[in-house]
């Protein structure tokens, strides 16, 4: 990758000129196969390799902890990448979301189709924040029970995954009315409750049977290896402590990723820019928590294209070159102080939702 942002003298910006940066960094804005495959492989590894460190130790041993813990964020940062494949152009990397299925979303009972179609519409400049948009909802306005259990509950997630993708989704191609409520509700990462998955069609829908057929087959390959002896149960009560633990920490991170102050209006350019959050902190912390870029998301909004591994030079830049009232500025926080913003302000009630002059529409 380039090191052209240390080279080049700091000056200040006044809004962020895409066309601008993508001529001085140039390379860095194109997916590095390289580093996708290497980072994704090496995570995966990790994950799988403590995992069955973790399922062989005694449950609740020293050793079962350290690596259930390595398992949890090792798997965190290889499922992740989901993310990354909603951004890429299809092809744009062969074989990578096949891949990722194979090693990561099926056998944790999440596969692409959940996210991949579905990512898109919280970067709709028309729908971000609205009833439209499957990744927010008002979260600033719950009470605090709520959000307990908005965390809480996505650890109890693996108990039921089995029952979407082996059980339900083979029953309702037989059942129209249960196919959409299986395809509307039950088949995609989100945590707006309004939101209702439109049914897949053409080429989408080729990729969703043979993701539905592999989670399927896998799920009851897998459940006549544990009947035959052949995986033993404390495997599976594994999985699911992994598995949780992976889905708690990120539901967390998401926490982090917004203010979600919004309920439902539209919001203009500036608004979506302030509502979402650069976290900033220790890195090995943020980089494990929001691993593969996601610490860089109010970023990411402003600049859906670019690939994870540029995020951080271009947010470095940034801060070196925008002046000190930039807005972009404002979207730098500090996770934990969110988190306990989030926590006290619970249930207050509702405040004005950003708006934005209309001469600022950049950075």
């Amino acid at each position: 990758m380039s090191d052209v942002s240390l080279a080049s003298p700091v000056r200040q910006r006044q809004t962020l000129n895409v066309e601008e940066i993508v001529k001085e960094i140039g390379p860095d804005f194109e997916p590095s196969r390289v580093l996708y495959w290497s980072d994704l492989l090496t995570s995966a590894f990790v994950g799988w390799a403590a995992f069955v460190i973790s399922a062989k130790a005694p449950f609740g041993s020293p050793l079962h902890v350290i690596a259930t813990v390595v398992a949890i964020f090792a798997v965190l940062r290889a499922a992740l990448f989901l993310h990354e494949l909603a951004h890429l152009k299809r092809g744009q990397i062969p074989g990578f979301e096949l891949f990722w299925n194979l090693i990561v979303g099926i056998p944790f009972m999440g596969p692409s189709l959940m996210y991949v179609g579905s990512h898109m519409a919280h970067h709709k400049r028309t729908g971000f924040g609205t009833h439209d948009d499957p990744e927010y909802a008002p979260i600033a306005h719950w009470s605090r029970l709520r959000i307990a259990a908005f965390v809480l509950m996505a650890a109890l997630i693996p108990l039921v995954l089995p029952l979407r993708w082996a059980i339900l989704g083979p029953i309702s191609r037989f059942f129209p009315s249960l196919r959409r409520l299986v395809v509307g509700k039950l088949s995609t990462l989100a945590i707006n409750p309004h939101y209702v998955r439109p049914m897949p069609k053409g080429e989408q829908l080729k990729r969703w049977n043979a993701q539905e057929a592999g989670a399927a087959v896998f799920f009851w390959a897998v459940f006549g290896a544990v009947m035959a002896g052949w995986i033993p149960i404390g495997w599976i009560v594994q999985w699911c402590v992994v598995t949780g633990g992976v889905l708690a920490v990120n539901q967390l991170r998401t926490l982090v990723a917004h203010g979600y102050e919004n309920e439902g209006e539209q919001m203009d350019t500036e608004a979506q820019l302030l509502d979402s959050i650069n976290l900033r902190g220790w890195p090995v912390l943020t980089g494990l928590i929001a691993p593969v870029g996601l610490r860089y998301h109010a970023l990411h909004h402003r600049l859906p294209f670019l690939p994870y591994h540029s995020l951080g030079l271009v947010h470095r830049r940034l801060m070196a070159e925008l002046p000190q009232n930039a807005p972009y500025r404002t979207t730098v926080r500090d996770g934990i102080d969110t988190l306990r913003g989030l926590w006290r302000n619970a249930a207050a009630p509702p405040r004005e939702t950003f708006s934005a002059s209309p001469a600022a529409r950049e950075l």
